[in-house]
């Protein structure tokens, strides 16, 4: 029996006990605000996606789903043009980056990542107590190749295009990365489909070149929880050793499935979101704000007062002022490369000139 005189919580092992756990966008219940604060997708999934989770709801879902969602595997593997021994399905592909950090990293294989980025990475490593190393860019975003190849680490995360900033990394740059690192690159991709090119070119070249994506975002399914790698299969061996027995159920595997089966639907959707996006990064650029060049679904963006002054004060004034009317950006504070910016999920077409219109206010009266 435990003791009385301490809770039970400092049973946990110490480094738990330190963890700062990962903070998600806020998730209001009310319908009526504008969420431009968790990269979602603002259009609904693929018409094909609802035909096919209506098929499957039904006497079959006693059943356990297909333990290696091999129907699954086998079509984002055909979708990047390889075969399916390269490809991993998981609960999301924050299962996947899980299964990564507790597979290569402990206190005595380093991991490294860079920041500004995921900000689920260090938590993850914390989980792992993994011995870390934080590798920072400069505000030019440009990818700080020397510092990353003299990191040391069993294994490095970092996200292309950018989270939060939306900077993409050209394949010239992340071969020359991956070609001299000595450990497993995880090139996080949830963002690959709203950019020029991604590295899953680079994987018949590098044993030790992982790439993880995600349904969440140009899939609409962020709902369903769906994430994927692709990999050498000796990588994709070691996540299928520690994978939970069935850990995509039957309904998020027929939703992948249908999604992946309607390329014409997702890149129509793509094609909105980016035409959206490069329409709102010009109108900020035009009022003389800095914006980074994004190749996501997002917008990372230093505001300015009516006065022309940019600060984390300023930034924190915006962010407050739409919070005020309903509509949910997302700030990250703490830290210089970081807190003088707003990250903008980019919406409808409505929400933008919802959220443009609300600028316009807080200029007014601020």
């Amino acid at each position: 029996m435990m003791s009385a005189n301490k809770p039970v919580s400092e049973y946990a092992m110490s480094h738990i006990q330190a963890l700062q756990a990962y903070t998600p966008g806020f998730q209001p219940k009310d319908p009526d605000w504008i969420k431009l604060n968790t990269n979602e997708n603002p259009y609904s999934p693929s018409p094909k996606v609802e035909a096919a989770l209506k098929e499957a709801i039904g006497p079959s879902l006693r059943l356990y789903p297909d333990p290696a969602s091999q129907a699954l595997r086998e079509a984002v593997a055909r979708l990047n043009g390889l075969d399916a021994s390269r490809a991993f399905i998981g609960n999301g592909s924050d299962d996947v980056l899980n299964l990564l950090t507790r597979a290569f990293s402990n206190s005595n294989q380093r991991a490294g990542y860079t920041f500004p980025s995921y900000s689920l990475y260090p938590v993850l490593c914390g989980i792992q107590d993994s011995d870390i190393v934080e590798i920072s860019f400069d505000r030019s975003m440009r990818l700080p190749l020397e510092k990353l190849l003299d990191c040391n680490a069993r294994i490095l995360f970092f996200t292309s295009p950018n989270a939060p900033t939306g900077v993409a990394f050209p394949n010239s740059d992340l071969r020359q990365l991956i070609a001299g690192f000595e450990g497993l690159v995880v090139i996080d991709e949830a963002y690959a489909d709203f950019a020029l090119e991604t590295a899953a070119d680079l994987l018949s070249d590098f044993d030790n070149l992982v790439i993880t994506r995600s349904f969440s975002k140009s899939y609409s399914l962020a709902g369903m929880r769906i994430g994927y790698a692709l990999a050498h299969p000796d990588v994709i061996e070691v996540l299928d050793k520690m994978r939970d027995s069935y850990n995509v159920s039957r309904l998020a595997q027929a939703a992948g499935l249908a999604a992946v089966d309607d390329q014409a639907y997702m890149k129509a959707t793509v094609g909105k979101i980016n035409h959206t996006r490069d329409c709102y990064l010009q109108e900020f650029r035009d009022r003389g704000w800095f914006v980074y060049d994004s190749q996501a679904n997002l917008l990372f963006v230093e505001p300015k007062d009516s006065s022309g002054n940019s600060s984390a004060k300023v930034a924190c004034s915006l962010f407050e002022f739409l919070k005020s009317r309903k509509i949910l950006v997302r700030y990250f504070g703490g830290h210089a490369l970081t807190d003088t910016f707003l990250r903008i999920s980019v919406g409808t077409d409505d929400q933008m000139l919802a959220l443009s219109e609300s600028i316009e206010l807080w200029l007014r009266n601020e």
